[in-house]
């Protein structure tokens, strides 16, 4: 192949907007780019004054041939480039791939269609939704379209013919209410319909046009007096609203839009993408992008922009993020500084910090592999925390006042990420009246640490409170009172979906659920859960020794407390002799005491 004279190429190259192909000495297109002007674009790759980093001056020594697309606008060359990149899969570029990891959810144009999983993306079946990087949430849908609908789950082909001909038989399915019988003719196609309707627009963020369904349909039945049916449609009702308060809900003001944010460093790029539809939160990934050569930040993110609004479907007229790319696009992207749309910005990049963090911490880990196991979980929970030293010494708090009777308090302690038993403590509730969480952490967070200071005692490098904002921030203020809030990190766990809380931040941490360092902050606060339980029910049982003893003429709760606590258990005082009584409460009450328990084992 004759010597590539780059300078006669450049001149054949015209100044409008385009996509051009790189190709080396085998034909191989190895890099695809879009310009807003081509010539100028190109040239800049082989002025000798631009300083470029090795990786592009690798590219540049391997061009053997240059061709081009002219296209309309910047915007369109975008479009290109990306399809080009997806169907080339050049080496130098940032590969954009078909994700076909993700499943999506189908609705099948057919008779009757049907709902299921799939990741083969068909067009020519149905509508597809997704694709669900959050595979509990996609379960939650299925779960709730399972509870709201009867959608067929069988692959009959449900054509007026072969119902009307009586080819099918109703299966399980419809015998335990899961189905209405399609099949035998048993439930009309316009009524399926309907549900399926529903179906599309939940899977589409809207929520509104279901629940006005279904309180419809209950007010109808309640005005037949079919009261038992208006039951089950206020069931409906209630089952998407469980969900709809399980979703992560935005101000319905702020209508569609996407949030793409990105941070990067050397060698990669992060992403966070969320769609926001009607004021829900639809759907959200954070992705990592290995850079080829050395892409800007808002090269990337221009790229992903066309990538992820591809993925997902989405129509929305303006995007959130923290940077604008250099190019004029078909939609406004927004740098918000108040209000709403920055507290959605400020949840996006929370969201990307936090995985490049835990992708950095992860690489570290990788690299010390010969690092124990127990410190490996530490400095990952230290990463995914942001603390500043390794937490080797944890206590966590939870309460327990079981009906509301005998509030107690557990304190649990794991050092070197084990249980540390012997530094364990119960709290008998002695400050507050009846069952008060906040008021009772605030009680035991402020008497362990106020103890440990008085006896010059190291305090803990993280505490874990069981509970959300309300119990954390009950928790803070004890530390504040004290004077040590700010000194160690403190952090809230919410059970319902392990969501971690920090001090004075409304936003929740949603740590990898696969993760070793959400492992082990569960398995501490399922030990301090237990444990407070155990106190709780060993208090109970305590409580109903004494009151029985109490029943003994002339012993009161003092004699009957002493007693317990010098026998443990009502068996060994009903077998104790009338001496070893005396011994401890004097003759006339141990022979009270003898009499009581000997008139009981003759009854």
């Amino acid at each position: 192949m004759p010597e590539f004279n780059y300078k006669e190429e450049l001149s054949k190259i015209p100044f409008d907007p385009g996509v051009y192909r790189y190709f080396d000495e085998t034909g191989e297109v190895i890099y695809v780019g879009k310009a807003k002007s081509l010539r100028n674009r190109v040239s800049s790759y082989f002025l000798k004054s631009n300083q470029h980093d090795r990786k592009t001056k690798r590219l540049v020594s391997q061009i053997r041939r240059i061709e081009y697309t002219i296209v309309l606008s910047e915007w369109d060359a975008l479009l290109l480039e990306n399809q080009l990149i997806k169907q080339l899969q050049p080496k130098f570029n940032i590969l954009l791939k078909d994700d076909k990891t993700y499943p999506f959810i189908c609705v099948t144009d057919e008779p009757f269609p049907r709902v299921f999983v799939t990741r083969n993306l068909d067009r020519k079946k149905g509508t597809f939704y997704g694709p669900f990087a959050q595979l509990r949430s996609m379960h939650a849908l299925l779960d709730m379209f399972k509870a709201l609908y009867t959608i067929r789950s069988c692959q009959l082909p449900l054509t007026k013919n072969n119902i009307e001909a009586g080819k099918f038989k109703v299966c399980l399915e419809y015998h335990i209410g899961n189905c209405k019988g399609p099949c035998e003719g048993l439930q009309a196609e316009d009524d399926y319909n309907v549900e399926i309707e529903q179906v599309h627009h939940i899977l589409k963020g809207n929520l509104t046009q279901p629940q006005q369904y279904f309180k419809d349909q209950m007010l109808a039945a309640a005005e037949q007096m079919a009261f038992e049916q208006a039951h089950t449609w206020k069931t409906k009702i209630e089952h998407l609203s469980i969900f709809q308060s399980k979703a992560t809900v935005i101000n319905p003001k702020i209508g569609n839009i996407d949030v793409l944010t990105i941070v990067s460093d050397e060698d990669a790029a992060y992403l966070n993408f969320m769609k926001i539809k009607q004021g829900y939160m639809v759907a959200a990934q954070t992705i990592e992008i290995k850079k080829k050569l050395d892409e800007s930040d808002a090269e990337i993110l221009a790229m992903m922009i066309v990538e992820m609004r591809t993925k997902y479907g989405s129509e929305a007229r303006e995007l959130i993020s923290n940077i604008k790319p250099d190019l004029e696009m078909k939609l406004e992207v927004l740098v918000p500084q108040i209000g709403d749309k920055k507290k959605l910005l400020d949840m996006s990049m929370k969201n990307v910090m936090y995985f490049r963090r835990e992708k950095a911490e992860r690489r570290e880990v990788e690299a010390s592999a010969s690092s124990s196991k127990k410190d490996r979980v530490l400095i990952r929970l230290k990463t995914d925390l942001q603390l500043k030293t390794l937490p080797r010494h944890i206590e966590c708090f939870d309460n327990s006042n079981i009906q509301g009777t005998n509030p107690v308090a557990a304190m649990v302690c794991f050092k070197e990420g084990k249980a540390s038993k012997k530094d364990y403590r119960h709290f008998n509730i002695k400050t507050v009246i009846g069952p008060n969480d906040f008021a009772s952490m605030n009680e035991v967070v402020g008497r362990r640490y106020l103890r440990m200071i008085a006896e010059n005692e190291s305090l803990p490098d993280l505490i874990v409170v069981d509970g959300g904002k309300g119990q954390l921030s009950a928790a803070c203020d004890a530390l504040k009172s004290l004077g040590i809030y700010g000194q160690v990190p403190i952090i809230g766990i919410a059970k319902r979906l392990e969501e971690i809380y920090f001090p004075e931040d409304s936003l929740p941490l949603y740590i990898d659920k696969k993760s070793e360092s959400l492992k082990l902050i569960q398995q501490i606060r399922d030990e301090a859960h237990r444990f407070a339980i155990t106190f709780h029910r060993d208090k109970r049982s305590k409580g109903s020794l004494v009151s029985e003893l109490e029943g003994v003429d002339g012993v009161g709760k003092v004699t009957a407390t002493k007693l317990l606590k010098h026998f443990g258990s009502v068996r060994a005082i009903r077998e104790s002799s009338v001496e070893t009584l005396t011994s401890l409460i004097g003759l006339d009450r141990a022979k009270k005491v003898r009499a009581y328990f000997d008139t009981m084992s003759q009854g």
